[in-house]
C-alpha cells in the first residue's frame, strides 16, 4: 500500500533535482569483511495520467520530473507542442509518484483514438502491423543544420563528467546534455533509464525555449532507434553519442537528416550522418 506524503501547496518544488544517493550498508565477498557504505542511486514508479486516463507507469529518477513528463508528451507524440499541456500535478508518495496532466482536447482525442487502434485482439495486445507501425513510425524530415566545428569535441568525455553530477557519487545513471553554439554544456538530465534522461533534457529544453538546432545534444548511453526517434520529435540539430549506433540507426538518422556523431572512447569523433 502507497502512503502519501504531505507537501506544501507551493509547486515551486515540484521540478527539483534527485534527491542526494541513498547510503546503503554492504560488505565485500569475502569471510570478516567490514561492513561499508555506498552511495546509490535512487529510483520510484512514476504513473502518468493524461486527463484522467491512465497511459503509462514506469521506473525514474525522482529529480527533475516536470521537466521528464514534458518531454516525455513531446518525445512520444501525446502532444505536438509543448503549449498543449495545460496543467501538470504531482502527488508524491512514499516510493512513487503520480503525475496528472491536462492536454488540450485535440492531443486527449488523438491519443484515446491511437489507444483504441492498439487495442488487438490477441493477448498480447499488439500484434503484427500495428507493431511495426509502433516500433517503425512515420516522422517528419528535419531541416539539416550545420555540424558542430570540431573543437567543441576536444575534452568532452571530461566535460561530461564533470556535468554528472549525480553519476560521480553514486554511478549507475545516463545522461543526456545540451552544448551551446560556443561549446559550453548549459543542461544535463541524469536518470536510471536513458530513455528518461533525454526525456528529462528535452522537457528541459523546451520549458527554457531553448532552440536546441543551434546547439548539439549528448546522450552517454548506447544510441537507440527510439532515441532517434525522440530526437526526430523533438526537432533536434545534431545527437552525438558515447556509444556507437546500429545500422538501422544510422540509417534513420540520415533518413531524417539528423546529424549523428559517435565520440569513441580513444578515437577521433564520426560523423554517421549526414553520410
Amino acid at each position: 500500500m502507497l502512503c502519501k506524503v504531505e507537501q506544501a501547496d507551493d509547486r515551486s518544488d515540484t521540478n527539483a533535482p534527485a534527491p542526494k544517493p541513498l547510503s546503503v550498508n554492504f560488505r565485500e565477498y569475502e569471510n570478516g569483511a567490514s561492513v561499508c557504505q555506498a552511495a546509490l542511486a535512487s529510483e520510484i514508479a512514476l504513473a502518468i495520467t493524461y486527463n484522467g486516463l491512465s497511459q503509462a507507469v514506469m521506473m525514474v529518477s525522482p529529480g527533475n520530473l516536470e521537466d521528464f513528463i514534458r518531454g516525455f508528451s513531446v518525445s512520444n507524440d501525446i502532444v505536438r507542442d509543448p503549449r498543449e499541456i495545460y496543467d501538470l500535478r504531482l502527488t508524491h508518495f512514499d516510493q512513487a509518484v503520480q503525475a496528472d496532466v491536462q492536454i488540450s482536447s485535440r492531443a486527449f482525442w488523438a491519443l484515446k483514438n491511437h489507444r483504441r487502434q492498439m487495442a488487438g485482439t490477441s493477448g498480447c495486445g499488439l500484434c503484427g502491423v500495428e507493431a511495426l507501425e509502433q516500433a517503425l513510425p512515420k516522422l517528419e524530415i528535419l531541416e539539416p543544420v550545420a555540424l558542430p566545428p570540431a573543437e567543441h569535441f576536444i575534452d568532452i568525455r571530461q566535460r561530461i563528467e564533470q556535468a554528472q553530477q549525480m553519476a560521480r557519487s553514486s554511478g549507475a545513471l545516463h545522461a543526456a546534455l545540451y552544448f551551446d553554439s560556443e561549446g559550453n554544456a548549459l543542461i544535463c538530465r541524469e536518470d536510471i533509464g536513458r530513455h528518461n534522461a533525454l526525456d528529462k533534457l528535452i522537457g528541459a529544453l523546451q520549458h527554457a525555449g531553448i532552440d536546441s538546432r543551434s546547439g548539439f545534444t549528448v546522450v552517454t548511453s548506447r544510441c537507440s532507434l527510439e532515441l532517434i526517434h525522440k530526437a526526430v520529435r523533438a526537432r533536434l540539430g545534431t545527437l552525438v553519442s558515447l556509444s556507437a549506433p546500429t545500422a538501422l540507426t544510422v540509417q534513420w538518422a540520415i533518413r531524417h537528416r539528423l546529424n549523428l556523431i559517435h565520440v569513441p572512447h580513444r578515437n577521433a569523433p564520426r560523423i554517421y550522418s549526414p553520410a
